[in-house]
């Protein structure tokens, strides 16, 4: 009875260190994908805010669009 006791308390420890690790790899996941989401916003940000240039309405480069080739 006693080793099973004993056996018991020592997989009670495991299983609350492996959830102590697991936190931990959540939570620096959380921190990456917050990272992550803060570039792309600001990669998005300056994409749509970014000089916007014109299209070209006269000369022969720009204007035309070859859609046979």
């Amino acid at each position: 009875m006693d080793a099973s006791v004993s056996n018991m308390v020592s997989q009670s420890l495991y299983l609350n260190q492996a959830q102590t690790a697991q936190q931990a790899q959540m939570q620096i996941l959380r921190e990456s994908l917050d990272t992550q989401q803060q570039q792309v916003t600001q990669l998005m940000e300056s994409a749509s805010t970014g000089g916007q240039m014109d299209l070209a309405t006269e000369g022969s480069k720009g204007t035309q669009v070859n859609t046979y080739a």
